[in-house]
């Protein structure tokens, strides 16, 4: 792993190297503030104000010379639109030729021009990290507000890159209309959806995307992944990312219908689970274990995939697919066998073919730096497709008939159905899937090297003071032994050795970490409740049908996406990541203070709304701080067996056990009481990651 130093010394152009901020000089500097204050000869406001200056002054070096390389290509631009003029009055094949490679060239220049801001605007957010984590000082926000909107900010022109979208247009229309000279004039607005397909446009395109990439939506979704991707990919990177042999397309999309299908077999039970247990003879409750037998063996499966995944991926997901198959075979014959210890064994069979570790891993490791966001996105849009589907296929399921001494009925048929999709989704996956290829170096040493440029560090506030995120792609580069000033070889392999076990990976969690991952806990505990407990609950209450019930699940699945739309694409940029993070927190609490049952009758109407309240705030939770968690992660828990998204699907998995077992506990006071009694718990949790939440506030990014 090189340091943002020496990779900025390496990549910058030798002929504009005066012009690059002077990273070197600044850290130096962070180290002698540091010296001065520990003794005593300087004040900390003294050390801000000098601090303050002196990045300005790098800020308007940048911009200064940003504005008089944008002066010189608008300069020829201007001259070629001349000889464009000219060509137009006396056509000439061969002028034509060489006006197009005069524009190509002004967009190689362009190209240099949008790579010295991107190295540039990576430089400044590592100095303002670097800045805030020696002095404990969120220095970032007070710099962002007071600079980004001003009206002279000359922030802006390095993280809007302000003026250049003429020239990548210009550059772009023009090649497009020489490329048609010999027939159609019609122009690029014309035609938006038939790109120019030449190797510099694409390469500005693809320089523009790093800078600009994709939306907030979509960032937005990728995040709940826990997906890191690398920061400041050169083009050279990208294309040998692509030239590897390890992207596959259709390895991928099975990679997604892994995931979708997954989601599917967790919630397609969740309207039939209570009537499947008493037609054997068990409490309507005991529904709660049926369903939460699959997350208690996915808490083993987790381990085990990410271990194999380091390995293979192919082979996991044969395992995977043939468990699962198994699983939901036992789940549909334990009817005809009448007994709830086969029906159990189904769903914990079910929860060791959980391949979601591997499916993570695939798309950080195999998916190209360019579409690793929206494969990411994909990877979090098949998991909510999934939960909706599953209800509502329950729902379509209600029928009954026999086939050679099998019955086949609502209970049943989501086991049946499901096998049959697993034995498909097994032949298709034989067929097509391709293991990626692996030096053989790297198979033993992936835990350690797979994700060594992956640690997923966005300056959230840099973002949001400049109301457009620039670099959503370009992740803070994992930080070094150089932030101590005599950094021994020593110290800098221990900062990137991944944790070898759950007991270490632990240990390096902070305290706001912590916190997280306890909102994480308890947003996860206040769902499952919700989910697993609503056939029983509206049942009782309400005397829905099976229909009814999975019309439900299935509405509050569906509004997964549309609410993280709203979120990524707006609230995001309007609020702080932590301000949402402590209002969602409050709304699913008054979602599950509005569910308790204290007056009669306890109505419909009720229990949509506080269930819809509960569920779409914990949605936005979910996602806000898997953001925030991204962030400040060690960076030694961002690859390897035991890492980030291992630790949030282990808390998140140990919440749904839990949550079920408490369903099951609590039948056993009636089901009466189930109501009140399963949701103080989570009541409780709530209000203490509140409270936890108060006291980290202003540790959180």
């Amino acid at each position: 792993m090189v340091a943002f130093g020496k990779k900025l010394k390496e990549r910058s152009i030798q002929e504009w190297q005066g012009y690059y901020i002077n990273y070197k000089l600044m850290k130096k500097k962070v180290k002698q503030y540091v010296r001065q204050l520990q003794g005593g000869n300087q004040e900390r406001r003294n050390v801000l104000k000098d601090f303050s200056r002196m990045l300005d002054n790098q800020i308007e070096k940048i911009a200064l010379f940003m504005l008089e390389q944008q002066g010189l290509l608008a300069s020829r631009l201007q001259k070629l639109r001349e000889s464009r003029d000219a060509l137009q009055e006396e056509p000439d094949i061969s002028h034509v030729a060489n006006l197009k490679e005069e524009y190509r060239a002004v967009g190689q220049d362009l190209l240099k021009l949008l790579f010295f801001i991107e190295m540039n605007a990576i430089g400044i957010r590592k100095i303002l990290k670097k800045f805030d984590k020696r002095f404990g000082f969120r220095f970032t926000n007070y710099y962002v507000k007071t600079r980004a909107n001003h009206p002279y900010s000359e922030l802006q022109q390095v993280f809007r890159h302000v003026g250049l979208g003429a020239v990548v247009g210009a550059v772009s229309r023009n090649l497009h209309e020489l490329q048609n000279s010999h027939g159609s004039y019609l122009s690029i607005y014309d035609q938006p959806v038939l790109p120019l397909h030449d190797p510099v446009v694409d390469s500005i395109r693809a320089a523009v995307d790093r800078l600009t990439r994709s939306t907030n939506f979509l960032n937005f979704m990728a995040q709940h992944a826990l997906i890191i991707q690398e920061e400041l990919p050169s083009p050279q990177d990208e294309e040998a990312d692509e030239e590897d042999g390890r992207y596959h397309f259709m390895s991928l999309l099975l990679n997604l219908v892994n995931t979708f299908l997954y989601m599917v077999n967790t919630y397609i039970i969740v309207p039939t689970a209570d009537d499947y247990s008493m037609s054997l003879g068990a409490a309507a409750t005991v529904c709660g274990v049926v369903i939460g037998a699959m997350a208690v063996a996915q808490l083993f499966s987790s381990v085990y995939f990410s271990a194999w995944s380091n390995k293979s991926y192919f082979k996991p997901l044969i395992f995977s697919s043939i468990v699962l198959f198994i699983g939901n075979l036992l789940y549909a014959l334990a009817f005809d066998f009448n007994s709830i210890a086969v029906l159990l064994i189904g769903r914990l069979f079910c929860g060791l073919g959980s391949a979601r570790a591997v499916n993570r891993r695939y798309i950080s490791d195999c998916v190209p730096l360019k579409i690793r966001m929206q494969a990411s996105a994909g990877f979090v849009s098949a998991s909510a497709l999934g939960m909706a589907c599953g209800p509502a296929l329950a729902g379509l399921l209600q029928t009954r008939f026999e086939i050679c001494n099998l019955t086949f009925n609502q209970d049943t048929l989501p086991g049946w159905v499901m096998a049959v999709a697993w034995l498909f989704y097994l032949v298709w996956l034989a067929i097509s899937f391709r293991e990626p290829a692996r030096e053989p170096e790297e198979i033993h040493n992936t835990s350690e090297e797979s994700h060594n440029n992956s640690e997923a560090v966005e300056d959230g506030n840099l973002e949001k003071g400049l109301q457009q995120r620039l670099l959503l792609t370009s992740e803070e580069i994992e930080e070094q032994v150089e932030d101590d000033c005599d950094g021994s070889e020593k110290a800098s392999q221990d900062s990137r050795t991944p944790a070898n076990s759950i007991v270490a990976a632990y240990r390096l969690l902070t305290p706001s970490v912590k916190v997280q991952l306890l909102i994480y806990f308890m947003l996860k505990y206040a769902m499952e409740i919700l989910l697993s407990e609503s056939s029983v609950i509206t049942t009782y209450y309400f005397g829905w049908s099976t229909s009814s019930v999975a019309i439900f699940l299935a509405c509050l699945g569906l509004t997964v996406l549309p609410v993280n739309l709203v979120v990524g694409s707006y609230i995001s940029n309007m609020f702080e990541d932590r301000q949402i993070l402590l209002v969602s927190e409050i709304m699913v609490c008054v979602g599950i203070l509005l569910s308790f049952h204290v007056v009669v009758p306890y109505t419909v109407p009720q229990y949509v709304c506080s269930g819809l309240i509960m569920f779409v705030s914990a949605e936005v939770l979910e996602g806000v701080n898997l953001s925030l968690l991204s962030r400040v992660m060690s960076s030694r828990l961002s690859r390897g067996t035991y890492n980030g998204g291992l630790l949030s699907t282990e808390a998140g998995t140990i919440a749904r056990v839990i949550a079920d077992v408490t369903i099951t506990v609590a039948g056993y006071f009636g089901r009466s009481m189930l109501l009140n009694v399963t949701l103080l718990p989570s009541l409780v949790i709530c209000v203490l990651s509140i409270v936890a939440t108060c006291f980290t506030y202003n540790s959180l990014y």
